[in-house]
């Protein structure tokens, strides 16, 4: 249980910030890059559920969703190590298997697409897309973070799935696609 007495500490008033193995970084330093964005992919799950309350499977899928990425950020937090005095909090593979199977059950009751869809159509549609490009951004800075240091694999295949699924619940929250904002390729021209 965490127990929070104390908001500021003070210790990042020099442009630092501790990681969970308490390493000291910078605050624009890579891995903070990754986990401050995932935290924002988070806010903006919260924002979309304000908006689902009236779907209920959707409201619980996000919830979880919310409780995953703060599990997210504690992984990313924590730079891997060979043999750490206390196991950190990893993504694992059956966080992803969830993800998948809650698309496919969604994804079976929608039309296929004949456009790319333009974000859009309900509050909660437009919510979950600005949660879906926001996760894309977090990935992008993950798998930067990668490319520098090890991290978690499944907690990559996470935040992949996790636009996938932010999308076709954002088909869903349409009216299960009959809502959608279809892209016409060069209308204005």
């Amino acid at each position: 249980m965490v127990k929070l007495t104390k908001i500021y500490t003070r210790g990042g008033d020099a442009g630092e910030t501790s990681l969970g193995d308490g390493s000291r970084v910078p605050k624009h330093d890579r891995r903070v890059a990754a986990y401050g964005t995932v935290d924002e992919a988070n806010a903006a799950v919260g924002l979309a559920r304000l908006h689902t309350r009236d779907l209920p499977d959707a409201d619980a899928m996000l919830g979880r969703i919310q409780n995953d990425l703060f599990d997210l950020g504690a992984d990313l937090c924590t730079p891997e190590e060979e043999a750490p005095k206390y196991p950190p909090l990893r993504i694992v593979q059956a966080q992803v298997d969830r993800l998948e199977a809650e698309i496919d059950a969604m994804n079976a009751d929608l039309a296929p697409l004949t456009s790319f869809i333009l974000p859009g159509g309900s509050p909660a549609a437009a919510h979950l897309h600005l949660a879906r490009t926001v996760a894309r951004r977090a990935e992008r800075l993950m798998t930067d973070l990668a490319r520098h240091e090890p991290v978690n694999p499944a907690a990559l295949k996470y935040v992949n799935r996790l636009s996938d699924h932010l999308f076709v619940l954002s088909r869903v929250a349409n009216r299960n696609g009959a809502d959608d904002v279809l892209w016409v390729p060069g209308a204005n021209r």
